[in-house]
């Protein structure tokens, strides 16, 4: 089952559950701003591709809630 990490790695912006975020094969979870724009809709952490992280209905998301680890690079992230 999918984390569904509860901010961007990039840029700490908080994604609830039914967010439109990005993630990697890794649930490396990335804001569509930063995934489309800096990324390049590429993972900075395993250089795989991000696509659209899927959406938990909200009944489900009581039952089984999102995580609350959050992870963000300290100095945000680039393309090198």
């Amino acid at each position: 089952m999918l984390a569904l990490r509860p901010n961007c790695e990039c840029c700490g912006k908080h994604l609830p559950p039914e967010a439109d975020a990005a993630i990697c094969s890794f649930e490396c979870t990335f804001c569509r701003d930063c995934a489309d724009g800096v990324l390049a809709r590429r993972c900075p952490n395993c250089d795989g591709n991000l696509v659209e992280r899927p959406i938990r209905p909200p009944h489900l998301v009581v039952k089984y809630p999102p995580s609350e680890e959050r992870i963000v690079k300290p100095d945000g992230c680039s393309r090198s």
